[in-house]
């Protein structure tokens, strides 16, 4: 009878914890309702395995969120000891290109600067540097290294054809690597299972998302909320709509769980605030979707 009762509970909390996403669900959609954008949420809880998806098979395009399958693939090759984490590096100031977003170029704006890779790695993920970003795709001989190794490792809806430079160069380009929303879910949902990477790079890499300082998902969420993360945005056209505003990652609830979302904010005709304010309301209503 004990046993019975002991069971009895265990169904009761695990429904309650399997609910939580199903319920924050009317939640979102309240937040994108009538707004003039295409929002897709993906959302995984690995504590129960439940998923969230709302244009979950949609394809949106990546911008700097492609910089997360980068950084994956140039750590597979120092697992693999093509390179090292503490091997230094030249930027050369050849490949500091103007008007682009870098960190690396404010700060070093002569070039020719030595830095070691992991230091590279953490400007291309953290501070989201697109002058890093390729600097690591010339090491790795081209975007299309990335496409291929991530559809090795069976995520098929994905697209990476080009640099942050050559994204740049139109509006057209911005849209060439794209992924869906599931298919980041997936992607996250190995590397957190540390089946992408050894323990120390993916100690790194989760380190380095840690710090990612672009973006608003925790604009809304307790100072000391864990969120490893990496954004991707994009500026407007003439017609004032913005090709994407995306954040994805995993969190840590106030309960412990681990959740991974990819929110991804296409053909927007709202504001910047706009955007990254629907990001941060979602990330509001995963995070409070467990109460003490």
């Amino acid at each position: 009878m004990k046993k019975f009762v002991l069971f009895a509970i265990a169904v009761v909390f695990n429904h309650m914890a399997f609910s939580q996403i199903s319920l924050v669900k009317k939640e979102i959609e309240k937040v994108i309702d009538h707004k003039k954008a295409t929002v897709g949420v993906a959302l995984y809880d690995f504590t129960n395995g439940e998923t969230l998806n709302i244009n979950g098979e949609k394809r949106f395009p990546m911008q700097s969120v492609f910089k997360f399958h980068v950084a994956l693939a140039v750590l597979n090759e120092v697992d693999h000891k093509k390179f090292e984490l503490n091997q230094n590096m030249i930027m050369p100031r050849a490949d500091l290109h103007p008007n682009t977003w870098s960190p690396i170029r404010e700060k070093y704006p002569e070039g020719d600067v030595q830095l070691t890779l992991s230091e590279i790695i953490k400007y291309n993920v953290s501070q989201s540097d697109n002058n890093a970003c390729d600097l690591l795709l010339k090491m790795l001989g081209g975007a299309s290294t990335v496409n291929t190794y991530i559809h090795n490792k069976g995520i098929s809806d994905v697209n990476i054809e080009k640099n942050e430079q050559e994204l740049n160069m139109s509006w057209d380009a911005m849209f060439i690597n794209w992924t869906t929303p599931k298919s980041l879910i997936e992607l996250l949902k190995l590397f957190h299972n540390q089946k992408l990477l050894d323990a120390e790079t993916h100690s790194f890499l989760w380190q380095a998302m840690l710090e990612t300082s672009t973006g608003s998902i925790k604009d809304k969420l307790p100072q000391d909320a864990v969120v490893a993360h990496k954004t991707g945005a994009s500026g407007f056209n003439e017609k004032g709509v913005s090709a994407a505003t995306n954040d994805v990652g995993i969190m840590v609830l106030p309960d412990g769980r681990h959740i991974a979302f990819a929110i991804f904010i296409t053909d927007s005709n709202e504001t910047a605030e706009t955007n990254y304010s629907i990001i941060a309301e979602i990330a509001n209503l995963v995070y409070n979707s467990v109460r003490d």
